[in-house]
């Protein structure tokens, strides 16, 4: 009896210590993750293909979009979009 109180004593003090490690190491464990995060992010962004497909980072525009607006008397009138109605 007394080795069974003893092996759950000795469970419970790993599980509230390892816990309480677990407290004061996880902001620091952020800290490097998040750093290690923003370092990929940054290599990912130095590396990203830019220019080289005609294209440039912003807004892209359609030049054969004309098919899709509808004329009126010869003037563009604006795009037409078709609504779904969801119940």
């Amino acid at each position: 009896m007394i080795s069974f109180l003893k092996t759950i004593l000795i469970i419970l003090l790993v599980y509230f210590g390892l816990k309480f490690l677990f407290r004061l190491l996880a902001p620091y464990a952020m800290r490097y993750l998040a750093k290690k995060a923003a370092q990929r992010f940054e290599n990912a962004f130095e590396q990203a293909p830019f220019g080289t497909h005609g294209t440039s980072p912003g807004p892209q525009t359609r030049s054969d979009s004309n098919k899709d607006i509808p004329k009126s008397n010869g003037k563009i009138v604006g795009e037409y979009v078709d609504y779904e109605e969801i119940d």
